[in-house]
């Protein structure tokens, strides 16, 4: 179990009497004769203020207030409760902390000391350590995914102290977790508890393990680089920190750890964690964040809001505060824009952006000539003819259908294929005046009275 689950492990010193009569101070105190009424007022929990007032206005006493207090200082003696040793099951949690590492000598002649990462077993007192220049978040993961694959499992619990690559806000009851650390946790199916601030004993195995590395592997040496001292711990933890007898379980470490504690770990996940970085970006006006100057697009609706972005080695997601995903887009190169036609706003987008099916059948919805029109005009003009056929549908909001219709098929008809040609006979449409012709008026003659007289020529037959 985690000594980091409850509060209640940890309780305030209590002040208690001293029964033994050998501590109280010699005859030579003013208190002396006093003793049973001062122990009597400590056990009441009275201060030595009031002690002190009652002592002068009930039994005329006449030394000083010092007197009083030294007298129950050495009557008084604090017992701390002794600390309570928690055990976990197997499997059950993973401690982890950071140190410093031994020296190392660069070509250069710069010697520089690097961050001992260790990682324990709880139950077993298994470890796994390795030197590090840096202790960011991303190195930090990596130190708990090579830990875990040394392991061969995952633990149900990660127990880390406040450091900034872990904990952004520390807090006992509700600490702010790193979003980049908890979304390892979540792949690797772990749960990750930091231990209460300036609390060590909290994850007080991991503090024995780092001392143990640091004085059994390392002090006195000097290497020449960082993976000449990784390869060393590697062998160290195999041929000494695995083979000792470790003095509290009284097991071989790494025989223990084989036997008890192995088949225990959660199983490991199949592929390794993304490795990805991420950060608080704010939405600009036209739709897009930036990031390593691209630029991606977000929902309309979070213009102006502060989001997340985390980019991958080929694809870019977006978060919002609450890191649900709001958007993923293919990694472009600096200078360019990815936008997702989901993330335009109706009234943004352009109707000649739904392609050139989409206005064919707006038209053909207009009516049969006004779909023949842009059919034609489509195939005489290909594709500049989209924003013609815009116009097309722009006309349909001045002027009534069937006039639009009648100018339409008037053009096919024609063949012409120009905008203005259907303005223009939309408004000879509206001047031009229908007239019908009669066949039948009484001042109308038949056609038989302009015929002439019929005279056989001399060739026609009789």
């Amino acid at each position: 179990m985690n000594p980091a689950h409850g509060a209640a492990n940890d309780p305030p010193p209590k002040p208690a009497t001293n029964p033994a009569h050998g501590s109280r101070p010699g005859p030579t105190s003013l208190c002396q004769p006093l003793a049973t009424e001062i122990e009597t007022a400590v056990q009441a929990g009275l201060s030595v203020q009031r002690i002190y007032q009652d002592l002068v206005r009930e039994h005329d006493f006449r030394g000083a207030y010092g007197s009083v207090k030294r007298f129950v200082h050495r009557l008084v003696q604090v017992h701390e409760l002794p600390f309570r040793r928690m055990e976990c099951e197997p499997g059950e949690e993973m401690q982890v902390d950071f140190g410093q590492g031994a020296w190392i000598a660069e070509p250069d002649r710069r010697r520089r000391r690097p961050h001992l990462f260790r990682a324990v077993l709880s139950h077993s007192r298994k470890a796994y350590s390795e030197v590090v220049w840096r202790q960011d978040t991303e190195t930090f993961i990596r130190c708990l995914e090579n830990a875990f694959r040394h392991f061969g499992g995952v633990t149900a619990t990660l127990v880390v102290d406040n450091l900034k690559a872990a904990v952004l806000q520390p807090d006992w009851f509700d600490p702010e977790l790193n979003p980049k650390l908890r979304a390892f946790c979540s792949f690797y199916g772990t749960a990750l508890l930091p231990t209460k601030p300036a609390m060590p004993r909290h994850k007080g195995k991991i503090e024995a393990g780092v001392k143990y590395a640091q004085a059994n592997a390392l002090k006195g040496r000097t290497f020449g680089s960082l993976a000449e001292q990784n390869m060393f711990l590697s062998e160290w933890e195999r041929t000494v920190a695995d083979t000792r007898l470790h003095g509290t379980i009284r097991q071989q470490v790494g025989t223990y750890f084989t036997t008890a504690e192995q088949s225990a770990l959660r199983p490991l996940p199949a592929a390794l964690f993304p490795c990805f970085e991420e950060a608080p970006r704010k939405v600009h006006r036209d739709g897009h964040v930036a990031y390593q100057r691209a630029f991606y697009s977000v929902p309309p609706e979070y213009l102006g809001c502060d989001v997340w972005v985390r980019a991958e080695a080929r694809l870019v997601r977006i978060f919002n505060q609450r890191f649900e995903p709001i958007g993923v887009h293919v990694r472009v190169e600096p200078g360019r824009f990815a936008t997702d036609d989901a993330h335009i706003h109706a009234h943004k987008r352009v109707i000649i952006e739904r392609g050139a099916d989409y206005m064919l059948e707006r038209c053909r919805l207009l009516g049969a000539h006004s779909g023949a029109w842009a059919e034609g005009l489509l195939a005489q003009r290909g594709p500049e003819a989209m924003r013609t056929l815009q116009g097309l549908l722009a006309l349909a909001r001045e002027h009534p259908v069937l006039e639009l219709e009648r100018a339409c098929g008037r053009a096919v008809h024609l063949g012409l294929w120009r905008l203005r040609a259907v303005r223009q006979l939309l408004l000879q449409g509206e001047q031009v005046v229908q007239v019908d012709f009669l066949q039948v008026h009484p001042l109308i003659r038949d056609l038989s009275h302009y015929q002439l007289p019929y005279e056989p020529t001399p060739n026609s037959a009789p």
